[in-house]
C-alpha cells in the first residue's frame, strides 16, 4: 500500500470522464466562466476508455479500492456503460472486485439507470440542491426541473441500485430554507441525503467564507425538528460525518471541508478527463500522465510515476485554511509543504475538470 508524506494511503480513485456538463450550477461551471463560448477539450484530447481501464488497473495494484466517475456530466461521455463494464472487471491482488460509483445531476438517468446497472456499476451519487423549482433552476441555471432530478433518482431505484445518496450543497442565504423540505422529504426512502458546505473550489464561483452555513447549523435546525444521534464512522477516510433519526427513519450525512476539514484521513487521487493526475481537490497543477501513456511506457513506468507523485503528496489545503479562519484569512490557493507560504496565487484547477 502506497502511503504519503503524511502517511495517508492511496485507497480512491476519482476518474473524470468529461470536461462537458447539462448544468451550469453557479458554485461549479457558473455561465459567465462557462457560456457559449467556452472552448471545451477535443474528443482526441480525452483519455479513451482503454486508456483508463489500463491506468484504473495500475491504481487498483498499488491498493486502491474505489473508483468513482465523476465529470462534468459523466452521463455525456457517450458509451459510460462500455467503460463501467471494463472497469467492473478489475480485481485487487485479493482477488476482490473494486467498489465502483458515479456521481451524477440524474436527469439522464431514466434512459440510463437500468444500462448501467446492467454493466456493473454498484453505487450512484445524486445532486439535487433544492426542491422548490425556483431555487433549483437559479442554482442549476437551467431549465430542467425538480422532477426530471426526482425521476432520475426513481429510475435508479427501479433499476436496483441500493445506497442511493443524495449530495446537497448549502449556501447561506441561497437555499438553506430548503434545507428542511430536503431532509422531510428524503426521510424513510431508505436514500442518504447529504448536506455539502459550500467550498472555495477553482477560480469562478465567487466564493465568500460569509456564503458558507456550516454543518454543525445545518444539523442544529434538523436535529430540532427531527432528532438526530451520531453515527460512528465505518471508515475513518469517509468524506461525510452520518448521523441518523432517532425514529429509524434513516440517516444523514454532512460533509464539512470548511469548518471540520478531514484533509488528515484523504486517501484519494484524482485522474482528469485529459489524463492529468491530481492529489488535491483544491490543487493548482497535476502531472502529465497521458504523455508517457501514449509514448509506450510499460506498466513498471506508469506505476512508478503514479507511486512517485502519491509518495511526495503533502496537501492539507482545507486544515491549512482553517487554521487562518480565526483572523478572516482565506489562502486563495493550496499550501504545499515544498511552497513557502508567501508565493503568488496561482489559479486553482476548476472542479468541473477534475470532479468533485
Amino acid at each position: 500500500m502506497l502511503v504519503d508524506t503524511l502517511l495517508r494511503p492511496l485507497q480512491d480513485l476519482r476518474i473524470s470522464v468529461t470536461d462537458r456538463c447539462n448544468f451550469r450550477c453557479t458554485y461549479c461551471m457558473p455561465r459567465e466562466a462557462f457560456g457559449p463560448d467556452h472552448v471545451y477539450l477535443p474528443h482526441a484530447a480525452l483519455l479513451s476508455f482503454e486508456e483508463v481501464t489500463r491506468v484504473a488497473r495500475l491504481f487498483v495494484q498499488a491498493g486502491v479500492t474505489k473508483l468513482r466517475l465523476t465529470g462534468g456530466e459523466p452521463l455525456l461521455r457517450k458509451g459510460i456503460e462500455h467503460l463501467i463494464g471494463q472497469l467492473a472487471e478489475l480485481r485487487t491482488p485479493q482477488g476482490q472486485p473494486v467498489e465502483l460509483t458515479m456521481t451524477t445531476n440524474g436527469v439522464l438517468l431514466p434512459k440510463k439507470a437500468q444500462t448501467l446497472k446492467d454493466a456493473g456499476l454498484n453505487r450512484l451519487t445524486i445532486s439535487l440542491d433544492a426542491l422548490e423549482d425556483a431555487t433549483f433552476q437559479r442554482m442549476a441555471d437551467v431549465d430542467w426541473r425538480v422532477e426530471d432530478v426526482l425521476a432520475g433518482i426513481a429510475a435508479a431505484q427501479q433499476a436496483g441500485f441500493e445506497r442511493l445518496k443524495v449530495n446537497m450543497v448549502v449556501q447561506r442565504g441561497v437555499n438553506d430554507q430548503e434545507v428542511l423540505p430536503m431532509a422531510q422529504y428524503f426521510r424513510g426512502r431508505g436514500i442518504q441525503l447529504r448536506f455539502i458546505e459550500y467550498m472555495d473550489v477553482g477560480n469562478t464561483n465567487g466564493w465568500r467564507m460569509d456564503h458558507v452555513l456550516p454543518s454543525s447549523e445545518v444539523r442544529a435546525h434538523i436535529h430540532a425538528q427531527f432528532p438526530l444521534e451520531a453515527v460512528d464512522r465505518h471508515r475513518p477516510d469517509a468524506t461525510a460525518q452520518t448521523w441518523r433519526y432517532v425514529d429509524g427513519a434513516g440517516d444523514i450525512g454532512f460533509i464539512s471541508s470548511v469548518t471540520e476539514a478531514f484533509c488528515g484521513d484523504c486517501t484519494r487521487m484524482r485522474l482528469s478527463t485529459d489524463g492529468q493526475l491530481y492529489t488535491c481537490l483544491f490543487a493548482h497543477q497535476g502531472t502529465d500522465l497521458k504523455t508517457p501513456l501514449r509514448a509506450g511506457a510499460n506498466d513498471t513506468e506508469l506505476g512508478q510515476l503514479i507511486a512517485g507523485v502519491w509518495t511526495q503528496r503533502a496537501d492539507r489545503y482545507s486544515e491549512r485554511r482553517a487554521a487562518h479562519q480565526g483572523s478572516r484569512i482565506i489562502p486563495l490557493v493550496p499550501v504545499h509543504a515544498d511552497v513557502p507560504e508567501h508565493q503568488p496565487a496561482r489559479p486553482r484547477i476548476e472542479m468541473s475538470y477534475i470532479g468533485g
